[in-house]
Parts: structure tokens; C-alpha cells; sequence
């Protein structure tokens, strides 16, 4: 199952409230990552509300709603006249996995970590799959991060690797756009990660039955390709991931975990002028996991 939130255009996407969870009902034949209809779940504004209900009243909206709209086709809407809007948009947590890809690691000229490397981001630094993204006046230095993105479905604190899988609810697609200027300054890196608004997530989240172990993730700057990988071609699965943060902190519905990202991304290029392809205001970022979809982002 495919789920998206979504907001109508005439809808003002300054409150938070005018936006609405659709269960993603046809994707284009001839290009699968890409919706064409979706069914409004009645009385939920968004997935991370979905997601907070009891497994028997989502399966219950959801059958609901695809019900109705067999019996009125006019409840299948057309997600062209649609606007993606952040997936969970009030996730209690953030969490980001750095050097989580081996190949990534190697270009980065650090080890391979021991145990995952975490970091948090905050809520509001999250937007839309088809949002567009500001380079920060205080820093140029703007880069991308095509990534998996984990959605917890099933609260849980202390959860053992081998119970991880029933507490994902599905995987989602996620740039991770980081502002490296602010990153390099100190060891920490939540001030390169945290800025307003970069972090598109969606535009779907895919249940795990739908996502293939041979997913591909695949990010391309302008139609080039920087980043390709498979999704899963990490030092930590996501069920060890799961189990990790949860040792920690109690893992609450709608929360979100970034996995990390593969090679290819500005820190690690120079062009033959010796400067970093950093990403500048015109640049078409695309990032696609085989599955689960594909953001575009504009930068401005």
C-alpha cells in the first residue's frame, strides 16, 4: 500500500490543518514512480495521523475509502490537481544515520563506524516531495543527500533486532540536504542539517510488503547522475537501526529515521577546477528509490 499527504492548491498551505492522508490507488504505466489517482481517507489530515490509530481503525479507513470510491468514482481524484505535502509532518523525532554506506565512507576518508552514528533533525526542517529548497544566505555550500527513509508504524522502547520489522510501518524517499559550511564547523553536525525547510520526505510512504530488497536509489543534479546505489547496500539494516535507537528512546508512530546515503554526493567531487559542485539556486535535484516514488526539488 501507498500512502500520501496531500494539500489542494486552493487550500492555504500556511496552516497545517488544510491537508489530507490518500491511499495511492494507480501509478503512470509507463512511469511507476509517479501517482495518478489517489482516495481521500476521511478525517485524517495527514499519514502521521493515520499512522497514530490503532491497526484495526486504519484498516478500517482505508477500506472505507477505497469502498466508497468503488461505488462513486468521483472519490478518485486525480493527484495531477494535487500537492504532495511533507509526509509526517509533526514526527516526534528526527533521526538522521551518517556513514551508513560503505562507498560513501571510502569518499569521505573516515572509518567505518562501530556502532551507527546518529543525529537529530528537527521537525520543521522537514517540507514536500516536490518543494523547492533555498540555498541559506549565511552559507553556499549546499549539498544533497539522496536517502531510505524508515517511518516507525508501531510504538515501541527496547525492541529486540529480531521484532524490528514490526515496527515499520513502511519506507519513504528523503534528501537529507545538508548545509556543509555550518556541518564542518564544529565535530556535530545538527547545524548543517537542521535549516528550515530542506529535508523533502515522500512522496509516498510504501508499506514493507511493497518495497523490494533490490531497491535502487538513484539521485541526478540537472539530469546527471551523482548517486546510485542499492537502497539496502548499508552497514546497518534498518532493523538494526530500529533496535538501536530504541535502546535509547521510545520509538512513537509517524517518527522518522534517515538511513544514511550512498557516494556521489558535492563533498566528495571536485571538477577539474578544483571546486565542489555545490548545489545553486536554478539546480533540478531528483532523488528516486526503485518503489517508493521520486521527489524533484528546485533550488532558489
Amino acid at each position: 500500500m501507498k500512502l500520501a499527504t496531500f494539500r489542494r492548491p486552493s487550500e492555504d498551505a500556511a496552516y497545517p490543518g488544510n491537508t489530507f492522508a490518500a491511499v495511492i490507488t494507480a501509478v503512470d504505466e509507463a512511469d511507476p514512480q509517479i501517482a495518478v489517482e489517489a482516495v481521500e481517507i476521511e478525517g485524517c489530515t495527514d499519514v502521521g495521523e493515520y499512522l497514530t490509530a490503532e491497526p484495526a481503525e486504519q484498516r478500517r479507513m482505508v477500506e472505507e475509502a477505497l469502498a466508497a470510491a468503488e461505488q462513486d468514482r468521483a472519490r478518485v481524484l486525480d493527484v495531477s490537481t494535487l500537492m504532495y505535502e511533507t509526509l509526517v509532518p509533526f514526527p516526534t523525532k528526527v533521526i538522521g544515520v551518517g556513514l551508513n554506506y560503505r562507498d560513501h565512507i571510502k569518499e569521505t576518508g573516515l572509518e567505518a563506524p562501530e556502532h551507527p552514528t546518529l543525529f537529530a533533525k528537527f521537525a520543521q526542517s522537514l517540507t514536500g516531495a516536490l518543494d523547492d529548497v533555498e540555498v541559506p544566505q549565511e552559507d553556499h555550500r549546499l549539498d544533497y543527500e539522496g536517502e531510505l527513509c524508515i517511518v516507525i508504524g508501531e510504538p515501541g522502547r527496547r525492541i529486540p533486532e529480531s521484532q524490528a520489522g514490526e515496527h515499520i510501518a513502511g519506507y519513504a524517499v528523503a534528501d537529507d540536504v545538508s548545509v556543509r559550511g555550518f556541518q564542518g564547523r564544529t565535530s556535530e553536525w545538527l547545524q548543517g542539517k537542521v535549516w528550515d525547510a530542506s529535508t523533502p520526505v515522500g512522496p509516498w510512504l510504501v508499506t514493507p510488503d511493497e518495497f523490494s530488497s533490490k531497491a535502487q536509489i538513484t539521485t541526478t543534479v540537472n539530469g546527471e547522475k551523482r548517486q546510485s546505489a542499492k537502497a539496502l547496500d548499508v552497514v546497518f539494516a534498518p532493523e538494526q537501526i530500529v533496535s538501536y535507537i530504541s535502546q535509547m528512546v521510545t520509538l512513537h508512530p509517524g517518527d522518522l529515521i534517515m538511513m544514511g546515503t550512498p557516494a556521489g554526493v558535492a563533498l566528495g567531487r571536485k571538477g577539474k577546477d578544483g571546486k565542489r559542485p555545490w548545489l545553486v539556486a536554478g539546480d533540478v535535484v531528483e532523488v528516486e528509490i526503485s518503489g517508493l516514488g521520486r521527489q524533484r526539488t528546485e533550488i532558489r
